[in-house]
């Protein structure tokens, strides 16, 4: 009996929506994080947009809808706001973070200050890349607890302010790890090939659209395994660590982005540090 007492005793004590697992494996509100927001009932997916871009929606636990929101490093702390179904707005909360500095050394001064003809190849490239990072497919992520893409240390984490040769460069938007030249990289999730190319500041490059606007981008590799549309299980080897691009050596450059918005990756492996 006194058992049963103290059952539900702490039945009542847990919240009405107890937080679950992905919810409390990706909630970071800082810039550069993933917020989770409560969506509340519905019978279908709401439909859930962040500065008018379309969000992963996901029904946790078997138990309420709740939408995963890329936070851009230039996000200020404080209030921000989803629109659900274009009739409600929620609000949450974004906290503080503060991000090191790391300062690189480049032989190839092309690299630091490209001359106009390379300045044209670039923007080129971005205007490319950042197409695929707005892509938005129907598919729902196999898993949001991601696999490593490569089994080495980090090294470089995410948001970095960076300066080469001493002059300060956009902020590091991906995870690093150490490894050595032609270690198979595999997709930490299933996903579809969506752009591979070799490029100024990326080398051999490939893009994986996971679902919903979840899309991994690989960098700086010796050589790329496959080709736009291919379907790519979990685990599936994409291609091979190197060092093309801008790179002092070679490493795996891991990007993670989310409804357009490129977040810390050592989020969805468990790896995050506030």
């Amino acid at each position: 009996m006194r058992l049963i007492v103290l059952l539900v005793a702490f039945c009542l004590a847990l919240p009405l929506h107890a937080e679950g697992f992905i919810s409390r494996l990706l909630h970071k509100p800082v810039p550069g994080g993933v917020a989770v927001v409560d969506l509340g009932p519905s019978a279908s997916a709401p439909s859930v947009t962040y500065l008018g871009k379309p969000l992963l929606v996901i029904y946790e636990d078997g138990q309420r809808w709740i939408a995963l929101v890329g936070l851009p490093l230039t996000t200020k702390p404080g209030s921000q706001q989803i629109q659900v179904n274009g009739k409600r707005t929620l609000s949450f909360q974004v906290a503080s973070k503060h991000y090191v500095e790391q300062r690189i050394t480049i032989k190839n001064q092309q690299q630091v200050n490209p001359n106009a003809a390379n300045l044209k190849r670039i923007e080129r490239e971005l205007a490319e890349q950042t197409r695929a990072y707005q892509q938005f497919s129907a598919r729902q992520p196999s898993n949001l607890l991601f696999d490593k893409p490569v089994n080495g240390p980090l090294s470089s984490p995410f948001g970095l302010r960076r300066f080469f040769n001493g002059e300060e460069r956009n902020p590091h938007s991906g995870l690093d790890f150490a490894a050595n030249r032609g270690t198979p990289i595999k997709a930490p999730a299933a996903g579809t090939v969506i752009l591979t190319g070799d490029y100024f500041f990326n080398g051999k490059t490939v893009f994986v659209d996971h679902g919903q606007g979840l899309i991994s981008m690989f960098c700086h590799l010796s050589e790329i395994g496959v080709k736009v549309g291919d379907e790519l299980p979990r685990g599936g080897v994409l291609g091979k660590v190197g060092a093309t691009g801008r790179a002092t050596g070679p490493h795996l450059h891991w990007n993670v982005s989310l409804n357009d918005a490129r977040v810390d990756p050592a989020i969805f492996i468990g790896a995050f540090k506030p």
